[in-house]
């Protein structure tokens, strides 16, 4: 036999030895890391399942995985020992970064709509919207009688200009123009 027939048999075997290499130094991080498991440690089983190590056994782990709920699980099906900051993220949602406690969004809107006791307020109606010109009128005299600065005729000139107004848009697009 030839050594250029029994080359492709020798790369094979070379390829099969690395890819059995790197699979055996995977497994030994992994026995590695399950045996660093202490109590009090978040883990994370390959199922998915985040608890708390409450045992440490030769072959088994007692996890914690709520108020009253203990669970027996065997060593191999720990998939990953989280650091203290990665489980509370996960777990609890508590996130430890630089920003400081004041930029946080406060979880409601509450508030977010109060108001200062120091602010001004006004007690007349705000206006939103387009209104009836008795509508407006009205308003308009009662928002006079509430704030003492205003004239009492100004809510009448604020009538009859709305009036004016109303007259001239009937005038100009309206149907009698046409």
């Amino acid at each position: 036999m030839s050594l250029l027939t029994l080359l492709p048999f020798i790369v094979l075997i070379g390829a099969m030895f690395l890819m059995t290499r790197s699979a055996k130094k995977k497994q030994q991080q992994a026995i590695d890391m399950r045996n660093q498991m202490q109590p009090g440690s978040g883990v994370r089983t390959i199922g998915g399942m985040y608890a708390t190590v409450k045992e440490v056994s030769e072959d088994t782990v007692l996890l914690d995985a709520g108020p009253g709920v203990e669970l027996l699980f065997a060593k191999n099906s720990i998939g990953a020992v989280l650091t203290d900051d990665e489980y509370n993220r996960i777990v609890h949602g508590i996130e430890h970064d630089l920003k400081s406690d004041a930029d946080v969004v406060p979880d409601d809107a509450s508030s977010l709509t109060e108001t200062d006791d120091s602010a001004a307020s006004d007690d007349a109606p705000v206006d939103f919207g387009k209104k009836d010109t008795a509508d407006t009128a009205d308003t308009a005299e009662a928002s006079a009688d509430t704030v003492d600065a205003e004239p009492a005729d100004a809510g009448t000139d604020a009538a009859d200009k709305a009036k004016t107004d109303e007259q001239a848009k009937k005038s100009d697009g309206g149907s009698e123009a046409k």
